[in-house]
Order: C-alpha cells, then structure tokens, then sequence
C-alpha cells in the first residue's frame, strides 16, 4: 500500500481512504467532502502483492491513522488477484478483532464477497452528487457537521464527465499495474506551472503508451471541464481533430477547419470557457510537424510518442517500460484464464514482458487448446509470427506489423540506422555490444558498412536515431569505443521480440553480409587469454553472440579460434552445462562443415573432454580422448604437443575412473616429455606437475603429493607469479594435502593465505576453485576446531555449489558428501540418513558400485545406519565398502585402512570381537607401514585396537595400548585437542571418507 500523506492528528479527526488505484477520482472527491467537515483525510492506494497474505494486509490497514474508509469497487476486490473466499476468511478475522474501526462506501457494480456485509457499506452507485455526498456523511457520522469554505478548485464528482469529452477510447477492462507510472503522470500536472504542463510518454512500439494514456483520461479526466483525443500520426489529420473542438466549445468561427483551429488554440490559451482542459496527441513521432499548431496556456498536454525528440520542444518525457514481471503474470491471467501462474511467467519470459505481445499471444493461446510448451517451442522455431497472435480493440495492429511501419518509415528516411538496426540482430538480443564494430579492419567491411563505421556523424545518426523512436535503449556508457568518443555506449539494449521480427524480415544477402561483419566484430574482440579471470568479463560479453553470428559455421580460422577460446573460458570459469551444450552443438556443426578427421575437431574434442569431465562422465571422455591420443600418435608421433596434450587429459579421465596407477605412469610420462620439449618454464610443465601431485594423492602417498605440489608450486610463482591460477590451485592442492596429513595448522595456515590470494584475483565467490577451498578450510576446522564454524562453512559451500552447478556435478556431491557426515555427527541423523543415500546413489549411478568413491560413500552410509540402530544392516554395508574399496585401491590404501576402522567398529557393536581385534590389529600394522605411527588415521585405528582388546578381555594390553595412543596423539594433535580428549572419553573413533577432485 502506497500513502500519500500522512500527518499525525487526534484519532477521531482523521480518516484513511483505502482505495484501488483505478478508482482514485473518488477517493480524492471523497476526501474533499469529509475534509470541509473538518476531518483530515489521508489517501492510501491498495496495491497488495500477490504472495502477501490478505490477514496481515488488513491488519497493517488497521495501524492506519484515524478510522479506516475502504472504498468498495470491482477493482479492489480484484487487485492480486484474490478468490472471494479469501477475501471472506480475512474480512471475518480482521473485523472481529476490530469492531468499528473500519467502514466502507461501494460503488461496485458486481457482487461483493459476503464478508463486506460485516463493514455495512454505503451504496454510492447511481446516485446524484448530493444524495452520494450525504450518505457518505452519514456512513461516517459527520451529516450533522456544517461544511467549511468551498476551495477554489474542487474535485468533480467521479460520475460527472467533462463538459467537453471527445474520441477518448473506451476503457481497457483488462488494463493492469501501471500504478507508479499514472502516479507519476497525476504528480506531474498537479504540480507543473502554468504554461508548462506538457508532458511526453515515450517508449517501443507496443510497450502501452495509448493504454496508458486512456487510463489516465478514465481515472482523473472527471478533474477537468474538456479532455479532447487527437490521432497524431501526422499533423493533417490533428489538425483537423483538434480543429473540431471548435464546436463542442462553442467557438463563433468561419467554416474553414485552418478558422476552427486558430479559433480553438487561441481559447485554450485564454482558458475560455474553461482553463481546465486535456488535450491528448497519441503517435506523435515527428515533433517538428506540430511546431505552432500546439495548445498553450493552462491547461495540460499528454503526448504519446515512440520518439524522445519532443524533449527539444518544452516537454517533459516520461519512458514507458515493458511490465514488471509481476504485471505481466497478472495480465496474462486476465486475458487469458485459463493459464496457470507458472504458464503465465514463462509466457512473459519468452516475450520480455512487452505488453502489446503479451496481449496477442495470451489472446491467441485463450482461444487455443495448444499447450505453452508447443507455443513457446513455435516462437523459438519461428518468431512472433503473424498466425501466433490475436489482435484486439485494445491492440489494433499486430506487433510485427507495427514494428514493420516504423522500420519501413526509418529506411526512407534514415537508411543508415536501419543497416546498424538489421546489424545489431546478427548479436544475440538484449544487450547488443556496439562498441566491438569499432575494432574491426575498416577494408574487410562492405561499403555501406564502411562509411556507417568510418563516420563518425552517420554513426552517431543512426545510433541517436534507434534510441530516438525507442527501438533501442542505452545499455551502458562504457570504454568509450566509438569513434574515440568517451560518452559513446558500448552497448545498447534490443528487446527480443525486436529482435527477431527485424532479423527475420531481413533481406537474404543481409544475413550472410551483415553476420560477417559481426563475426569480425567478435573475433577482433578476442582477448586470446581464456585463462586468465581478468578477461572473463570480455569473455562473457562475446560468448553469448556466437551463436546468431553464426560463429559455430564459419569457415574462418579466426572466427574458429574465437569458438575454441570461448570454450577454454567456459570450462576456466566454470561454466560447465553452458560450455558442453556449445561444444556439442559445435562439434555436430564442424564434424560436417571440415569432416571428421579435421585437425581443428581434436582441438574441439580436447575441449569438450575437458567440460564433459566435469560432469563426472568419465568413461565417454575416456573414450574420446583415446580416439584422439591413438591418431595423433598414429598420425603424427608421441612427441607432437598436441598428443601430450590430448595424453594428459586421458589421464586425468584415469584418474576418474579410479585407474591410479595407470593415471600416474601416464601422468609421469606426460610431464617428463613436457620437461624435454618444452623446458622447465613452459605452463603445460607447471600444469603436469601439478595433476602429478593429484594423481599421487588418489593413491593415498600423501607425503610425496605433498612434495610435488609444493614443487608445482614454486614452479608456478616463479614462472606465472604469485596470484596466478596455476599457483593458487597447486598451492590449494598442498593445503588439502597437508590436512590429508594430520597437519592441520599448517593446512589452515596454507588455505587461509591460499583463499586470501584468489580474493586478491578477484575470483568469484561461486567458482568451483574457490568453492573447493574454502571446503578444505571447513574441513580443516572440523577435524581441529572450531566444528560450529565448520558446519557453517560447509553449508555454505554446498548451498552455493547447488546453486551454481547443480546436483548431479561432481564437485556437488563432494560437498553433500561432506555435510552428510558432518550432520551426522553434529546434527539431526534424520537428516543425515537421506542426504548419505543420496551421496552413494549418485556415485553408484555415475561411476558404478565397484569405484573407490562408491565404496568410501558406502563406508559413511553404514555409519549412519549404527547411528540410527540398524546395527546388521550397518555391519553388512561397511564389509561390502571394505572390500569392495580393497579390490580397487589395494589393502594399504589409506581409503581402504579407513574401511576397516570402520568395519571394526561394526564388528565389535555386533559382538564380532575376535573378528573385530583380527582386523584391528591388521589395520594398525598396515596404517603404520603406509602413514607412519602419528598419522590421525593410524591412531584411531590404535585406539580403536584398545577398545577391540577390551573386547576379548586382554585388558592389560588394552591398557599399554591406550595409553601409547593417546600419548601420541597428545604430543601430534595436543592435549585439548579433540580427538585426544574423545579417545581419553573412550569414545570409539570412525574413519569419514572425503571424496575428492579427480
């Protein structure tokens, strides 16, 4: 709700008018009358949105000053829209709790909700302005009251009509939103000197401007004595409708229409007989016709335009936007009902909330029985097509058609602005990055291209011409581009539906000429350095355009290049499901367009390995690349870098697939050919060494991955510098590392000055390389405190991941893995329990039950089920993860010791102890050999083999092995820690399996 006054007075002095918008001529009549009673009235529009609830709405109403008036009408029954029987229910609980405090006037022509009865309204409909004004007093207890001085300007009552009213056209019943904009418009004239009250609605074609001036007239045109409509198209056909004014004023004047014209401009300025006067010029698009034949004086001038040089003629210009969304929904529902919500936004989605397309296709679809998923897929397909709209009375003339009238009158009169319109279309739409045409060679531009690109004043021409009748808008002023001009915009704003109506009209040898020089355009635009995150910006402003410039065929080396490099960005920023769907659809298009065996398809396949990767497809990349290796080696030789290239990416689909070993000889091999071909301080040998040290981590040598990404390390500050992405992820890698290794401080050292560097590259906070490190920082706080911060770490982590990813990325169920077993340990187990099974699905289903992280998930499962009681069920599932997780990374694997620490608890729970003391002691040997006598694994397991010699009753030496664990893992860890304190509690320890990036 909207107040437009407020002022503090006794309670019973003031009265607040709860009124809808369409009805406020009589809310401003009503509140003149009770103020000459001495009784402040205060104006309050009711525009409730539509997830608000009608309880608290009316209880919010109540708070108001004074007693509460609601003025009863279709309209404010109907604003959300509401049902009846919600109207009803919050009426009843409202007014129970407030007996007297509200009471109502209707001037409804239709059935009121029931409830209303309970307000007791007073029926002003159809009655004459005194029989209205008295029981209106008499509703509010003021009939007995003397009334003051009558001002001199008063408002007319609503259901009087100017003295003098002509061509207005009737009004729109299905006219929505537009609040804030008459609002506006009434502030405007109510507030503007004399002489001075002009004012210009300008926007796109279709964007409302008549609409909304007629609602205008139908709101507020009681306010004034003539309110005259003229068709302004040209300035013959005003004049003569504003030359027949003449006669309904009265005007003694010859017969000639150039008499009645002078006669009726020269009584508007005079105010005779009345100073309050509208007059309405609607599609006035050439200002300078109207020079000297405008009215003046005192009374207001509403213009309707798509062109905004009326701003050069003592007018004030007000835009007209397309719908809010929430307009749109509204009046998509109302024109056609049996749309659903959902249906409506996707509607208004698909046409950009343009109001003139909206009423045409919910027309056409009203009438229909097409579903929205085939009328959307027919837009997409075709356009805004003639045959897929439906004019009305409100809308006469069909969008394309009014588009085609504005774009045929530009061509003859602004050819050159109509050849930067039809250019624009070959960029995507929306946001049309003009600013590029600059960069282009002046001598590979066909000649009207040329002169439009060379020219400063035919650029600025066409440019202010577009912006001037509202076909396009200022996106940006920008880097200043255009000419060397440092206020030029680098882009300007095309609506989509535009858009496509333009291009699709477009002449033939257009498509191909001017989608060239848009290409150019892109491909001059190219930074050529994807990795680097301080051009990602440049990046995302061209990605998008390649598609409508037909980018993807081009034949162009360039052009091509530009595909690749994109594809290169959108896998750096991780961008995933965006740059797999463009390497598909590019891959389909050159496997045609250069055939198969084309040297630029491995470069193109190289990529979509890499994005296909991310989703967690392991095994079709793994194919793709060892088509790609086979050729290459075959066809070119193992040294060539494209096969060392394309060998290192097979690797790391290896690595996925849980190959360790072989991701490891085949990693050592890449990075050794890389060393001997390319020296030491080639990125491709920092890049090696780095997936190196992952490769060696999968494989459970922690302290040699540790020493290899401290090398990748140093290798990439000295060679690419500090803050540069090679750096940062190496440095993170050793950071995760060192946690791997019971070395939380120095992790945590690492990671916090790791996080610190990739805000200094002003990494977004969303990429999945800053997503993982802050993952290892939560980590590192659950393992060594503090474990609250830990879970709101995590839980931000895997909040932002679901966002930006999605659920079925592998980094995402990383991190649901992660909060899966920090919720069962530090929060509801009932969460835990289906957030764990979903985990081991979705790597059962990705990577198949047999892979080290199917069987880890599994291990974590089986400890929520102990946890929940389900104490066979829980046994059964940690012995399957035990060997299923021994087959594939071998018994001394750390994966597979923390399997057995957990398959031993289960024993021991179930009364299994010499089974459980069997493996514990195996399981100690074992985690010494592999992680060394202090390892935080080694000691649960040692702590864990106390508990099992408990179990068979050999105490003396439960005793001396207790004792020797928590001695250790006091001096390691320290003695608060609390994993020291846990064991001296004689809390038995688990083992949480951590997936991580391949």
């Amino acid at each position: 709700m909207t107040g437009d006054q407020v002022t503090v007075r006794p309670q019973n002095d003031v009265v607040t008018i709860s009124y809808a918008g369409f009805n406020r001529p009589w809310a401003t009549w009503i509140a003149d009358r009770i103020e000459r009673r001495g009784v402040h009235a205060v104006l309050q529009r009711w525009d409730p949105a539509n997830e608000e609830s009608l309880v608290e709405l009316l209880t919010d109403l109540a708070l108001s000053p004074g007693r509460v008036l609601i003025l009863c009408s279709d309209w404010y029954f109907q604003m959300g829209p509401r049902t009846q029987a919600e109207w009803n229910q919050a009426l009843r609980t409202v007014l129970s709790e407030r007996p007297g405090l509200f009471h109502a006037v209707t001037i409804a022509s239709k059935a009121l909700p029931s409830a209303t009865a309970g307000l007791a309204p007073a029926e002003l409909l159809g009655l004459r302005e005194p029989d209205a004004e008295h029981r209106l007093l008499e509703r509010l207890g003021l009939a007995g009251l003397p009334a003051g001085a009558v001002p001199s300007r008063v408002p007319r009552f609503p259901r009087d009509t100017p003295d003098v009213r002509g061509n207005v056209p009737r009004r729109n019943g299905r006219f929505t939103g537009r609040e804030d904009l008459l609002g506006d418009i009434y502030q405007f004239f109510t507030t503007s000197d004399e002489g001075s009250g002009v004012l210009t609605l300008h926007g796109m074609p279709g964007v409302g401007k008549t609409q909304l001036a007629a609602e205008y007239i139908h709101r507020f045109g009681s306010e004034y004595d003539v309110v005259w409509w003229t068709g302004a198209d040209n300035a013959y056909t005003y004049r003569e409708q504003l030359a027949g004014l003449a006669r309904p004023l009265r005007l003694a004047t010859g017969p000639g229409y150039g008499e009645r014209l002078r006669a009726v401009l020269e009584a508007l300025r005079r105010g005779e007989p009345s100073d309050r006067w509208l007059v309405v010029l609607d599609n006035a698009d050439d200002p300078a016709g109207f020079d000297g034949i405008l009215p003046s004086g005192s009374g207001h001038l509403l213009i309707t335009s798509r062109n905004t040089a009326w701003g050069r003629y003592n007018s004030h210009l007000m835009p007209v936007p397309v719908y809010q969304r929430v307009e749109s929904v509204s009046f998509v529902q109302r024109r056609a009902p049996r749309l659903t919500e959902d249906e409506a936004d996707r509607l208004a989605g698909a046409l950009e909330d343009l109001p003139i397309a909206l009423d045409q296709a919910a027309a056409w679809l009203n009438e229909s029985d097409m579903t929205m998923e085939d009328y959307l897929q027919l837009l997409r397909e075709q356009g805004p097509d003639e045959e897929l709209l439906s004019t009305s009375q409100d809308f006469p003339t069909s969008f394309p058609t009014a588009l085609a009238l504005l774009v045929n009158g530009l061509k003859e009169t602004h050819p050159e602005s109509v050849d930067l319109l039809r250019l624009s279309t070959c960029f995507a739409p929306g946001r049309i990055p003009i600013g590029l045409l600059q960069g282009i060679r002046r001598r590979q531009l066909p000649e009207r291209v040329h002169s439009l690109l060379s020219s400063p004043v035919a650029w600025n021409r066409a440019l202010a011409t577009l912006r001037q009748y509202s076909v396009v808008s200022l996106e940006e002023t920008g880097r200043g581009t255009a000419h060397g001009d440092e206020d030029a915009p680098d882009s300007v704003y095309l609506h989509r539906m535009v858009h496509q109506i333009v291009h699709h009209n477009m002449p033939r040898a257009d498509h191909e000429t001017l989608g060239a020089v848009a290409r150019a355009a892109l491909a001059a635009a190219d930074p050529q350095s994807p990795g680097d995150p301080a051009l990602w910006s440049r990046y995302a402003e061209i990605t998008p355009h390649l598609r409508p410039s037909g980018a993807l065929r081009s034949t162009d080396p360039a052009v091509q290049d530009l595909v690749l490099n994109c594809l290169r960005y959108l896998y750096s920023a991780g961008e995933y499901s965006a740059g797999i769907s463009l390497a598909e659809e590019t891959l389909g298009i050159w496997n045609g367009l250069l055939g198969p065996e084309h040297e630029r398809i491995w470069d193109l396949t190289h990529h979509y390995a890499n994005l296909l990767r991310s989703t967690g497809d392991y095994a079709r990349t793994e194919e793709a690349n060892r088509r790609v290796v086979d050729h290459l080696r075959a066809e070119r030789g193992q040294d060539d870098l494209d096969h060392v290239r394309a060998a290192s990416g097979l690797a790391a689909d290896l690595r996925g697939l849980g190959r360790y070993q072989d991701a490891l000889e085949l990693q050592q091999w890449v990075l050794d050919t890389y060393q001997r071909l390319l020296g030491e301080e080639a990125r491709p040998v920092t890049q090696a060494q780095n997936n190196l040290a992952a490769s060696l981590r999968l494989l459970g040598r922690y302290e040699d991955a540790v020493l290899q990404f401290q090398a990748a390390t140093e290798a990439a500050t000295r060679y690419r510098g500090p803050l540069h992405t090679d750096t940062l992820n190496a440095q993170r890698g050793r950071a995760e590392t060192l946690r791997m290794l019971g070395r939380y401080r120095e992790a945590k050292h690492e990671q916090d000055d790791n996080l610190a560097k990739y805000a200094a590259r002003r990494m977004e906070e969303d990429h999945p390389d800053v997503l993982r490190a802050e993952l290892n920082l939560g980590l590192v706080h659950l393992r060594n405190g503090p474990v609250d911060q830990a879970g709101q770490e995590i839980t931000s982590v895997v909040e932002r991941a679901q966002r930006t990813l999605g659920d079925r990325h592998p980094d995402t169920s990383m991190y649901l893995n992660t909060l899966a077993f920090y919720i069962r340990e530090h929060g509801d187990i009932d969460d835990s329990r289906p957030l764990s099974e979903r985990v081991s699905a979705t790597y059962e289903s990705m990577l198949g039950p047999n892979h080290p992280f199917s069987a880890g998930a599994r291990s974590n499962l089986a400890l929520v089920l102990r946890n929940v009681g389900e104490r066979r069920q829980a046994s059964d599932l940690a012995e399957e993860a035990l060997a299923t997780m021994t087959a594939a990374v071998g018994e001394s694997h750390p994966w597979t010791l923390g399997c057995a620490v957990n398959a031993c608890a289960l024993r021991h729970m179930t009364g299994e102890y010499e089974a459980a003391v069997e493996l514990s002691e195996t399981t100690v040997t074992r985690a010494t050999e592999t992680l060394g006598r202090t390892h935080p694994l080694t000691l649960s397991a040692r702590i864990a083999y106390a508990d099992d010699l408990r179990g068979v009753r050999k105490l003396a030496q439960a005793v001396k092995e207790e004792d020797s664990a928590i001695t250790d893992l006091a001096d390691t860890l320290g003695r608060g820690h609390l994993h020291t304190l846990a064991a001296r509690n004689r809390v038995r320890p688990h083992w949480d399996f951590e997936s991580l990036t391949p």
